[in-house]
C-alpha cells in the first residue's frame, strides 16, 4: 500500500453520502500498523473515531451506513491485531517451555521414528509444519517417565527418552539441538532443548544427574505427581515418601547445589509449595516453573500462589504459562480469554520481566478454544496486544526472559568452576528400595553393619560381599 493512496470509496446510491474520508482512518490506521515501527495504537478508539466522523454526516435513515462503518473498522481493527502478532513473533520467536512430544512417541510408536514423519501428525498437537506456523523457535522437550518407575528401572527409561529426542533433532533438518544460551540464540531452526520431568529419574544419584548432563539435559524438574526421597511434589495421587520433613531434605539441598554448579536449570513445576520456597532460598541461580500457571485465577494445587511468585521474582526467576485448561480455568473448558487473565494477573502481581510461556502440548488432554495446538501461539499474542500490552513487554514473554534466565544460571556455573563434583550420597534408611546395593567390602574398622558410614540393611551388605568378587572379574 502507498501513504495516501488507501482508499474504501462507498458511494451510497440511496443517501449520495459518500464515506472515503470517514472510512480512510481505519485504512490509514490498517495500513500504519503494517509499518516495522510497530507504534503502540489503540485501534478500536481510532475505529470509534472514524465511525464518529462519519455520523456527523448522516441523517437518521443512514443509520443502517453508520453500522456497516463501524462493523468494518472492527474488523479491520482485529486484522491488525493478528497482523502485529505475527510481524512480532517473527521478530521474536516463541521459546516454550514444556512439550511432551517425546511421551507419544512412546506411546504410539515405541520410540521408532522410522513409523512417522514428523512434518505432519495430525492425531497429536505438535509436529513440525505447525511449529513453524506458530512461531515456535525453541522447544523444552521432556523427557517423562511415569513415577510407577521410580526405584525400578527409571534411569533406563530415561536415557531410552534422551535418546528419541536427540535422534528426533538430529533427523530432521527443521530441528537443532542447542545446550547454551549462546546457541539457542544463534539458531535459525527450531532449536531442541532437553529437560527433564522429575527427579526420580535420577534414582537420588548425584554421578547419574552428571551424566544426564553430558547428555544434553539442561533442566529438571525436582518432582513430578511423586515425591522424591528427598523433595515433595505438588500431587498426592502416590503414598510413597510422604512423611514430615520432606520438602527438601539434606539431600534435595546437593541436588540444586550440583545443577547450579553444572549450569543446568531447576525446574519447580510439580513440587509443593514448600519445597519450591526451599529451593527458591537454597539456590544460587534463577529457577523456573516450565508449565505452571496463577493459583489466584484457578486454585490448583499446581499452579502458583502470589506470595510465591514474589519469591520467584526476588530470585530472578521465570514462570511460564501452562494453556492446559484444568489449570486456566479449573474446568474441562477454556478459552483464550481465560488464558489471558492468568497473564495479567501475574503481570500485576510481579511485572511482564518474569513470565513465559509453558503450553504442554502432548502432556495435558485438554487445552482452550483457539489454542488446540502449537500453531495457535499467535492467537494468544493477539488476544494481549488487544490488552495493551506492549510489544516489549511480549517479546520478553516470548523469549526474552528465558535467554536471561538461562544465561544467569549459565554465570553462575562460571562462578563455582572451581567446586569439585559433589560426592554427597543419599543415606541409604532415605531409601524404601531392596534392590539398592552396597558394593564395597565389610568396613575394615570391624563395626556392625548399621554403625558404618553410609550402611545400609544388612541383608544387602551380605548380598553385596557375595557379588563382589564376580563384580571384580567382570570390571578387569
Amino acid at each position: 500500500m502507498t501513504d495516501d493512496k488507501v482508499h474504501l470509496h462507498w458511494n451510497l446510491q440511496d443517501t449520495g453520502v459518500e464515506l472515503e474520508s470517514s472510512c480512510r482512518l481505519c485504512a490509514v490506521v490498517l495500513q500504519s500498523v503494517q509499518k516495522v515501527s510497530f507504534q503502540q495504537t489503540s485501534l478500536n478508539m481510532s475505529c470509534r473515531k472514524a465511525v464518529t466522523s462519519a455520523s456527523s454526516n448522516f441523517s437518521l435513515q443512514s443509520l443502517r451506513h453508520l453500522l456497516i462503518l463501524s462493523s468494518l473498522c472492527y474488523l479491520i481493527s482485529g486484522f491488525s491485531e493478528r497482523d502485529r502478532a505475527h510481524h512480532l513473533m517473527t521478530t521474536y520467536p516463541l521459546i516454550d517451555g514444556h512439550n511432551d512430544l517425546a511421551l507419544q512417541l512412546r506411546i504410539h510408536h515405541n520410540n521408532r521414528l522410522s513409523q512417522i514423519d514428523l512434518h505432519d501428525v495430525s492425531k497429536l498437537a505438535t509436529d513440525i509444519t505447525r511449529l513453524q506456523a506458530g512461531h515456535v523457535q525453541a522447544q523444552m522437550f521432556a523427557v517423562y517417565v511415569m513415577c510407577g518407575a521410580q526405584e525400578k528401572d527409571a534411569v533406563r527409561l530415561t536415557l531410552e527418552q534422551i535418546d528419541v529426542i536427540r535422534r528426533m533433532c538430529t533427523k530432521y533438518q527443521e530441528f537443532e539441538l542447542v545446550t547454551s544460551a549462546q546457541e539457542l540464540k544463534n539458531s535459525k531452526k527450531i532449536a531442541c532443548l532437553i529437560s527433564i520431568e522429575g527427579g526420580h529419574s535420577i534414582d537420588s544419584s548425584l554421578p547419574a544427574l552428571r551424566m544426564f548432563y553430558q547428555l544434553g539435559v539442561r533442566s529438571m524438574a525436582l518432582t513430578h505427581t511423586c515425591n522424591t526421597p528427598w523433595a515433595e511434589s505438588s500431587s498426592k495421587l502416590y503414598s510413597v515418601y510422604q512423611r514430615q520433613n520432606n520438602s527438601l531434605t539434606h539431600f534435595g539441598k546437593a541436588v540444586v547445589e550440583e545443577m547450579n554448579r553444572l549450569g543446568m536449570i531447576v525446574d519447580l513445576s510439580h513440587t509443593s509449595w514448600e519445597t519450591s520456597l526451599a529451593v527458591l532460598n537454597h539456590s544460587k541461580a534463577p529457577v523456573i516453573f516450565s508449565h505452571s500457571s496463577s493459583y489466584s485465577i484457578c486454585n490448583h494445587g499446581r499452579n502458583v500462589p502470589d506470595w510465591l511468585l514474589l519469591e520467584l521474582k526476588k530470585k530472578r526467576g521465570l514462570i511460564m504459562v501452562n494453556l492446559h485448561s484444568k489449570f486456566i480455568s479449573c474446568r474441562d473448558e477454556a478459552n483464550i480469554s481465560h488464558v489471558a487473565d492468568h497473564f495479567d494477573h501475574i503481570k500485576k502481581v510481579i511485572g511482564a520481566e518474569w513470565l513465559g510461556i509453558g503450553g504442554d502440548f502432548e502432556g495435558a488432554v485438554s487445552f482452550p478454544k483457539g489454542l488446540e495446538d502449537v500453531s495457535k501461539y499467535p492467537a494468544l499474542i493477539q488476544e494481549l496486544l488487544h490488552r495493551n500490552w506492549t510489544e516489549g513487554e511480549l517479546a520478553d514473554v516470548l523469549r526474552r526472559n528465558f535467554l536471561r534466565v538461562f544465561e544467569e544460571v549459565e554465570q553462575v556455573r562460571n562462578e563455582l568452576n572451581s567446586i569439585p563434583p559433589s560426592e554427597v550420597q543419599i543415606p541409604m534408611e532415605e531409601v524404601q528400595n531392596p534392590c539398592r546395593l552396597v558394593l564395597r567390602p565389610p568396613d575394615p574398622r570391624g563395626l556392625p553393619s548399621d554403625q558404618g558410614p553410609s550402611s545400609g540393611p544388612p541383608g544387602l551388605l551380605i548380598l553385596a560381599i557375595v557379588l563382589l568378587p564376580s563384580s571384580v572379574f567382570l570390571i578387569e
